[in-house]
């Protein structure tokens, strides 16, 4: 069965196109019209080591919000999709991430449950002109679609960029050791995710 997804989202205020194979590896495609988003997601498909193209544009002369955000609804709901019913999966997922002087603890479960526990430690203040207050609703809106249960903890680091940079890829890491095929149950003792 192919774990392939394509999911679009047009909204009054976004047009996101999202497209996941998790068991097709190649350099992750990333168009967004906020480049810092884009460089943060070009470091999570790389590290995910999955297919990830992501086309999206929106009213980011407002507020890059609409677009992160629904970004990561669409990222979630892919995922979800190309999982199906989960079966054979691993389920969890967990990755100490360094990144120079910062370090982030970033835990995955594929529950069915999707929540996202954000550590309030992390940096408010903005990188590359984007506010530090649209990273959180990333991370919000793929953990709900996704059904994922996500917790994010930052333990040490100075520098912002360097401290939302370890945040993606740590979330790569993680998604890709719990997406991956270990069995063929579902990994539940309900039986189902």
């Amino acid at each position: 069965m192919s774990r392939h997804a394509l999911v679009e989202r047009v909204t009054q205020e976004t047009r996101v196109r999202v497209e996941v194979d998790l068991d097709q590896p190649r350099a992750p495609q990333v168009a967004t019209e906020v480049p810092l988003f884009t460089h943060f997601l070009q470091a999570l498909g790389h590290h995910g080591r999955f297919g990830l193209t992501v086309d999206a544009a929106g009213d980011v002369a407002v507020d890059p919000h609409h677009l992160i955000e629904d970004v990561g609804i669409a990222l979630g709901s892919a995922v979800r999709q190309a999982l199906g019913n989960g079966a054979g999966i691993r389920r969890y997922g967990q990755r100490w991430l360094p990144m120079d002087e910062a370090l982030v603890l970033v835990v995955v479960d594929i529950s069915g449950r999707g929540q996202c526990y954000w550590d309030p430690a992390f940096p408010n203040r903005p990188v590359g002109g984007v506010a530090a207050e649209v990273w959180p609703e990333f991370f919000h809106g793929f953990a709900r679609s996704g059904g994922i249960t996500l917790h994010l903890r930052l333990t040490a680091g100075e520098n912002a960029h360097h401290i939302y940079e370890a945040t993606f890829k740590g979330l790569g890491q993680a998604l890709a050791e719990a997406v991956a095929v270990v069995g063929t149950a579902v990994p539940s003792t309900k039986g189902v995710l």
